[in-house]
């Protein structure tokens, strides 16, 4: 496949991946790594927050649908913009709740949420030993507490996060043919 070459000259329709899940789920490092491998523009979703909620999370208080919906729609304006240049891309986005990802994939077609998925366990040993991140690990209870798995009709595949990122983007680029 060509890298730069929109996917829809080609033939083949554009796909954006939505890399999701809880804070410390490994979605920032297996998104780098799809978008390295497939050669696709990757945007890391954190980057796009207000500066107000990364104050409000960096201060230990986690945000409310309020703070998150001027966010949530830089992340779908994202998402249009790839699909609009019929060129496909990977992001990284929590969407925790359901009506988070309608609003993502508001489009109706061209999105794919990967949801890395672990124990609350396993998630807290990791953000224990993550360092420079606004997101502190005592904010871990409200993401799961917000977290509504995705479940059909939504376009998502569920992956556990045991194995390496490496073998979990291997198992992304397999399960959704994107040879």
């Amino acid at each position: 496949m060509d890298v730069g070459t929109p996917m829809s000259s080609r033939g083949v329709s554009p796909i954006v991946l939505v890399v999701m899940g809880v804070s410390g789920c490994g979605k920032s490092t297996v998104a780098a790594l799809l978008a390295g491998q497939l050669g696709w523009p990757f945007e890391e979703g954190d980057s796009l927050h207000p500066q107000a909620n990364i104050d409000k999370m960096a201060a230990g208080h986690p945000l409310d649908d309020g703070d998150r919906m001027p966010w949530l729609e830089k992340v779908a304006d994202w998402v249009d913009a790839r699909l609009d240049a019929g060129s496909s891309g990977v992001i990284t986005c929590s969407a925790l709740k359901r009506s988070y990802r309608e609003l993502i994939a508001r489009r109706g077609s061209g999105v794919e949420f990967v949801y890395l998925a672990g124990s609350r366990q396993l998630i807290a040993s990791r953000l224990t030993s993550r360092h420079r991140h606004f997101m502190p690990s005592t904010l871990l209870d409200s993401q799961f507490s917000d977290l509504e798995e995705p479940g059909p009709p939504e376009p998502a595949i569920r992956l556990d996060v045991g194995p390496s990122p490496v073998d979990i983007a291997h198992t992304i680029v397999e399960t959704l043919h994107l040879h």
